[in-house]
């Protein structure tokens, strides 16, 4: 037996186009497969523009790709939706222009609840109790933010999107922070990213955003369930900064959605509902200044119309003013005509005046004067004279009244005061009974004296001594014997 060349192997296998071999492939595959049954969970389903489903069919290990045909898809009964578990019956074929194979389906029905719908209905159900889902913990979205947040792939279109749509509406300035949002870690990743937001100072290098969007597009249940995991949840939960959940497709649904302050339907729609329109905005205030405008003007009108009205009761001001602005002219002119007579009387009397005021008779009036003033005052000399005369007379005589009736007077007579120790008078001698002691006042002033014996009583007379001395006897003696 001899040895085959390779060559010559080669050169015996037939020669495929690519459209043919795509062709003989999709042929052997539609004879296999002709009509097949197939059990598995609802991935992806998507409703075209033109009436077609697109779906996948999954497991837990492999994924097939669906059609469902407009008309077919017409008279369904149910509603698929992504996590149902369904049997759906048609056949294979191939998409040549993507290499990939798909399932034809001509008829579809439920199979029961998938495993991961199973998983995310318990995990609803779970923080739906402790009450993460309330409407009263959900927080109202600034009206105009001045910084966003965007927890998105920086890679993909979502960011692109978002950017888009808030240049059109109005710009902003825009934080991304980068992350996975598929695969394993990404929830990780999504609820430190939201964290991370939450942690900035408002006054630090980097603001702190004034609302948060978490963002991814559309896809499978299995791409899109890292945003059902608790942790991403309770991070949104625990968010202070209010949080736009824009999760996938407008038919898609995951739990941040449940737990965010706000869900929207697609990124885009999360940019549209983060910020107004600005120039909806300059419309709206342009609209508003002139209803200002046209209100003001028509209050202007009314009252304009309102006084013209009032006015016209009063009258016209000429015919009230009219009559006394004539007798006030009359009055002035015949003002200005009396001023002037007597001006010119006042210059003719003063002419007259001045023609008779000559030096001599001036310096005659003036000795006139001085005469006049030189006798009142000799009148008033002499009577200021004789005044005084008079009341010196009379205080000469009030005094020697006084002088009459004094006793300083009786004094120079001989007579003296005698006052107790107190001070008072002793005018009797039983006034002083009880004084050991007192003052005498002659007319050259007061001496004092103590009393040898009780007053009132009557001493012996001693005999006088012979002397040839006068004989005086003393003066106390001589008060009380």
């Amino acid at each position: 037996m001899s040895e085959q060349q390779p060559g010559a192997a080669v050169g015996n296998i037939r020669e495929y186009s690519v459209s043919e071999l795509s062709g003989a492939v999709k042929r052997t595959i539609e004879d296999a497969f002709g009509l097949v049954r197939v059990k598995g969970e609802l991935g992806r389903v998507t409703r075209a523009a033109s009436g077609h489903m697109y779906l996948d069919l999954k497991d837990e290990k492999s994924v097939i790709s669906g059609v469902m045909w407009k008309g077919m898809a017409a008279r369904l009964s149910i509603n698929p939706e992504q996590g149902m578990e369904v049997v759906a019956t048609g056949r294979m074929s191939t998409f040549p222009g993507q290499s990939r194979y798909q399932l034809i389906i001509d008829t579809l029905e439920p199979a029961g609840v998938g495993a991961l719908m199973a998983l995310f209905e318990e995990r609803k159900k779970k923080l739906a109790a402790e009450g993460l889902f309330a409407p009263e913990r959900k927080k109202p979205l600034p009206f105009l933010p001045e910084v966003i947040g965007v927890v998105t792939s920086p890679s993909g279109a979502v960011i692109r999107d978002i950017l888009h749509r808030l240049r059109e509406r109005f710009p902003r300035h825009v934080i991304v922070w980068p992350t996975l949002v598929q695969g394993r870690g990404a929830e990780e990743k999504i609820a430190a990213a939201i964290e991370g937001f939450n942690k900035l100072k408002p006054d630090g290098d980097v603001p702190r955003p004034d609302v948060l969007i978490v963002a991814r597009g559309g896809g499978s249940l299995e791409d899109l369930w890292c945003f059902n995991e608790e942790v991403v949840a309770r991070a949104a939960a625990a968010s202070d900064i209010p949080l736009v959940s824009a999760v996938g497709h407008e038919t898609d649904t995951t739990l941040i959605d449940y737990v965010a302050d706000r869900r929207a339907p697609t990124p885009t729609a999360a940019a549209e509902i983060a910020v107004p329109v600005r120039s909806e905005l300059l419309s709206e205030l342009l609209n508003k200044e002139r209803r200002f405008t046209g209100s003001a003007v028509r209050l202007i009108e009314t009252r304009k119309a309102a006084l013209q009205s009032a006015s016209r009761g009063f009258g016209r001001p000429e015919d009230i003013l009219g009559a006394a602005t004539q007798r006030l002219d009359r009055a002035a002119d015949g003002l200005r005509s009396g001023l002037r007579a007597r001006l010119d009387n006042a210059l003719t009397s003063l002419a007259r005046a001045s023609g008779r005021l000559t030096p001599n008779l001036l310096a005659a009036g003036f000795a006139m004067r001085e005469n006049h003033i030189a006798a009142a005052w000799s009148r008033v000399s002499d009577r200021t004279e004789r005044l005084l005369t008079d009341r010196q007379a009379r205080l000469a005589s009030v005094s020697r009244v006084l002088a009459a009736v004094s006793y300083e007077n009786v004094l120079e007579r001989g007579f003296a005061l005698v006052r107790d120790e107190g001070g008072g008078l002793i005018r009797r001698s039983s006034d002083a009974a009880g004084s050991r002691g007192g003052e005498i006042q002659f007319a050259d002033g007061a001496r004092g004296f103590r009393f040898d014996a009780l007053a009132g009583e009557k001493r012996p007379k001693k005999e006088p001594a012979k002397s040839k001395a006068k004989k005086t006897p003393p003066r106390q003696q001589r008060l009380f014997d």
